[in-house]
């Protein structure tokens, strides 16, 4: 069968109406540390502190976990040979390749390869 396609939830996305009421909640009141802020994409990264995976604030994706996958190529045809579907991609990111696909249940994947390398962390 060969190794794993989902390596494990590099981070869950949580829609806000701004970047600063998210931030006002999710750093000021509950404490997460800011490691990365992408205005452009209307984004930013929250440390989590009993793992590497990130709580990203964000004003245009829904709520939903995004997976980490050696490769975002490999994983579509993958999945696509599985059964699931592409919905979204694979499209350029500014840490690499994302795409979103559909498992047969109709369930959203979100694909994230880190082949250009994470954010620098502030």
């Amino acid at each position: 069968m060969g190794e794993e396609v989902l390596r494990k939830v590099d981070a869950v996305t949580v829609r806000v109406p701004t970047l600063a009421a998210g931030l006002a909640f999710y750093a000021d009141r509950l404490g997460h540390r800011v490691l990365w802020r992408n205005e452009e994409a209307g984004q930013v990264g929250l440390a989590l502190p009993e793992s590497d995976s990130e709580l990203v604030l964000t004003t245009a994706q829904d709520y939903e976990p995004n997976w980490l996958v050696q490769s975002v190529e490999q994983a579509v045809e993958r999945l696509v040979r599985a059964g699931g579907r592409l919905l979204v991609g694979p499209v350029d990111i500014p840490v690499g390749r994302l795409a979103v696909v559909a498992d047969p249940f109709g369930n959203r994947l979100v694909l994230v390869d880190l082949s250009k390398g994470p954010y620098e962390t502030a």
